[in-house]
């Protein structure tokens, strides 16, 4: 059965930083293509930032390139987002998603990814 267990969230302020981790009860878990989510009230679930399974690609939604992050360690099994100049906008719940898959194409669309979790609150006040 596989688990992913969100930390890290809270209240920043605008142009601060905060460490989203994402850690994952799943076999092989290098196997696994791994993205961040977000979802604001009343809006769509939102691509945020994706890595493959070995980590050698990563890519980001357009709003939060070169802001944030996202990174992994295999051997703890956790995926990481780090978050930096962050803005009021980019206050959501954030989520964690893996689907098994060794490509290295993109995985943007929400429908692709098996396995969630339960999200932690990020607000950024202005």
């Amino acid at each position: 059965q596989v688990q992913l267990v969100e930390s890290g969230g809270g209240l920043v302020q605008a142009g601060g930083s905060l460490r989203l981790s994402c850690t994952a009860s799943i076999r092989a878990f290098s196997n696994y293509h791994m993205a961040w989510f977000r979802q604001a009230p009343g809006k769509e679930r939102d691509f945020v930032a994706g890595i493959t399974a070995s980590g050698g690609n990563t890519y980001y939604a357009d709003s939060v390139n070169g802001r944030f992050t996202i990174s992994r360690d295999n051997a703890k099994t956790t995926v990481y987002l780090q978050m930096n100049t962050l803005k009021p906008e980019d206050t959501a719940v954030y989520r964690c998603a893996a689907i098994l898959t060794h490509t290295n194409r993109q995985y943007k669309n929400w429908k692709d990814y098996d396995y969630w979790g339960r999200g932690t609150q990020v607000t950024v006040s202005s």
